[in-house]
């Protein structure tokens, strides 16, 4: 199996019984964000290519063509690998908290807290990071101890509002990390931030 582009999620390995004869289903389902890959699956008799979400095809053995492929409902592929579904790992949820200076969140950030602990909640999570950046205005020693302040009062916040302090990780990356690459001694909004990971 060749990969082409980005792989988007793939299931593989559903032997499928019709008398002596397995088969082999592989089909092709979309990210979690929604974007689609593609994929190539190869025997020695030939191969084909998926590019579509929900397209499935079947191999028979190495020497067998796989079939074309074909479109499968959402529903019938959720029912059909359900169990491999049941035991992945739920993706974590991202949230980027901005400031107005040193530890002060803008007030757009700050309606984000609610949705941060309902998150926390319905997962019932106890792994939680907090990270601290900066932009790269100032040193890198002020920045440092800037980004850790950042990321201490945004658990602080989690804390008084209901997340357990056991289950959150705090680091900082002071003005190395910028989500908006700059020179140094630039100030931009957008780097003055906090990422939270709720898993």
């Amino acid at each position: 199996m060749n990969s082409i582009a980005r792989i988007a999620l793939l299931f593989l390995l559903l032997a499928l019984t019709s008398g002596c004869a397995k088969k082999t289903l592989v089909a092709l389902v979309p990210d979690p964000d929604g974007k689609t890959g593609s994929i190539s699956v190869e025997s020695a008799g030939g191969s084909v290519t998926i590019d579509t979400s929900y397209q499935a095809t079947t191999i028979g053995d190495t020497k067998t063509q796989p079939s074309a492929p074909v479109q499968m409902a959402k529903e019938t592929l959720d029912t059909i690998f359900k169990e491999a579904l049941s035991v992945q790992p739920k993706q974590p949820f991202h949230f980027l908290l901005y400031f107005r200076q040193d530890t002060t969140l803008t007030p757009e950030s700050a309606k984000l807290l609610p949705n941060i602990i309902a998150t926390i909640q319905e997962r019932n999570s106890n792994d939680i990071s907090v990270i601290g950046h900066t932009d790269t205005l100032g040193s890198k020693e002020y920045n440092t101890t800037l980004s850790k302040d950042r990321a201490s009062a945004v658990k602080k916040l989690l804390i008084k509002q209901g997340a357990e302090a056991t289950a959150i990780r705090t680091t900082s990356h002071g003005k190395e990390n910028p989500l908006i690459p700059t020179a140094d001694n630039v100030s931009e909004p957008r780097n003055r931030r906090v990422e939270v990971v709720v898993r």
